[in-house]
């Protein structure tokens, strides 16, 4: 009987372990390897960062996925961004300005933001925590309009009066002084070698300023409507400034008092404008359209993207060149894909184009379907085009 009830016990149901000394388990088959969890899928471009007044300003900074922004408010805020979504996001913001915060700029190092500010006051923020480091209060005697650092040291700043002044921070105190234009001073460029300064101001002039020397050169031959912005181009050779009026004006370098050429877009104007390669700009315009224009041969490429009929403040470009970052008055920050710019070659053949043929759309999220919005974009035909723009061919330095 005991021999029998023991044989029981052992024989219990296959599978289960209670009830008995040892149940006998079913083979099983190994588990297959789980794969990793898949990351979040990437975007072409960061998120939108939407700010809660319109901004004046963006800039990029020059080696980090970092934005700097500075709004109507005097505000001035830090971002991270990052094409993973959900990770753009801000770092710190600063209320030192009384009044509206006109332009922002990263030091060459990368480790201060200056800021300048209708308030007449220059402002320099650690770029980690956001710290007020230096300020000049009173650096002008109008409202300041644009910064640009020139080295390590010195900065410029022009005003809404015409004036230019370059500081040493070493002494804390202005090198340069000049009252040369007549208008606000709208946007600076510098040469490679911090000697050469040039500004664009509201009556229509470029001004040539020495740095090293400490001295006015001279202003350009006054240009139809606001200039409104200056770059550098082909290696240095080339000046390019847009206007109020919707053109390009080109001036050869140690050419300045007379431009070479000009370039009408259609454009209701060109109010900032930034380079992407030695031959490509993109042009930020009232329309909120955002343009891709090839120099020299003169080009319309396309649309990089547009803020929905929303003025554009300012543009600026990442430090590897694929992004674009726009700020408007739809109080949001926008960036665009532009990686696709720097392997365009623009053949100097003109090609005459189909009247009424869509703006070529560059990035993805450009549109680029031809709809009534782009009515206005349409590129005028071969004749008028020609008229327009003058001569394509590059002029001797």
């Amino acid at each position: 009987m005991a021999a029998a009830a023991a044989e029981e016990v052992r024989g219990g149901r296959p599978g289960r372990e209670g009830g008995g000394a040892r149940g006998v388990r079913p083979h099983r088959a190994a588990p297959h390897p789980q794969e990793p969890p898949a990351g979040p899928r990437l975007r072409d471009t960061p998120e939108d960062i939407c700010l809660e007044a319109a901004a004046n300003a963006i800039a990029l900074h020059p080696a980090r996925a970092l934005l700097a922004a500075g709004d109507v408010d005097g505000d001035v805020y830090l971002y991270r961004y990052s094409c993973v979504p959900g990770d753009t996001r801000q770092l710190w913001s600063s209320g030192h300005h009384l009044k509206s915060c006109r332009d922002v700029a990263f030091s060459p190092d990368g480790q201060r933001l200056l800021t300048v500010s209708k308030d007449k006051a220059i402002h320099i923020l650690t770029v980690e925590d956001g710290r007020l480091e230096t300020r000049i209060a009173k650096a002008h005697s109008a409202a300041l309009n644009c910064v640009l650092p020139i080295d390590h040291h010195l900065l410029a700043t022009g005003d809404d009066g015409g004036e230019l002044k370059v500081w040493d921070l070493r002494k804390g105190e202005a090198i340069l002084e000049a009252r040369q234009h007549e208008e606000y001073i709208s946007a600076m460029a510098v040469d490679g070698n911090g000697k050469i300064l040039l500004t664009a101001s509201g009556d229509g002039t470029m001004g040539v300023f020495n740095v090293k020397r400490r001295r006015f050169e001279l202003l350009s031959e006054p240009q139809n409507g606001d200039l409104t912005s200056v770059v550098l181009l082909k290696r240095g050779k080339k000046v390019a400034c847009g206007s109020s009026e919707g053109t390009i004006y080109l001036f050869n370098w140690n050419g300045f008092g007379a431009t070479s050429d000009r370039f009408a877009l259609r454009a209701e104007s060109v109010d900032c404008m930034v380079p992407i390669t030695e031959s490509i700009v993109c042009t930020g315009s009232l329309d909120g359209v955002i343009r891709a224009v090839n120099i020299l041969p003169n080009r319309v490429l396309g649309c990089v993207g547009q803020h929905m009929g929303e003025p554009i403040e300012q543009l600026a470009v990442a430090p590897d060149g694929q992004l674009l970052a726009s700020c408007a008055h739809d109080q949001k920050v926008k960036f665009w894909d532009i990686s696709s710019l720097g392997s365009m070659v623009v053949d100097e053949y003109r090609k005459k184009k189909k009247r009424g043929g869509p703006l070529k759309a560059l990035s993805s999220k450009a549109p680029g379907s031809g709809e009534d919005f782009f009515a206005d974009l349409r590129e005028e035909p071969e004749a008028t085009a020609e008229a327009a723009t003058g001569s394509d061919s590059d002029d001797s330095d």
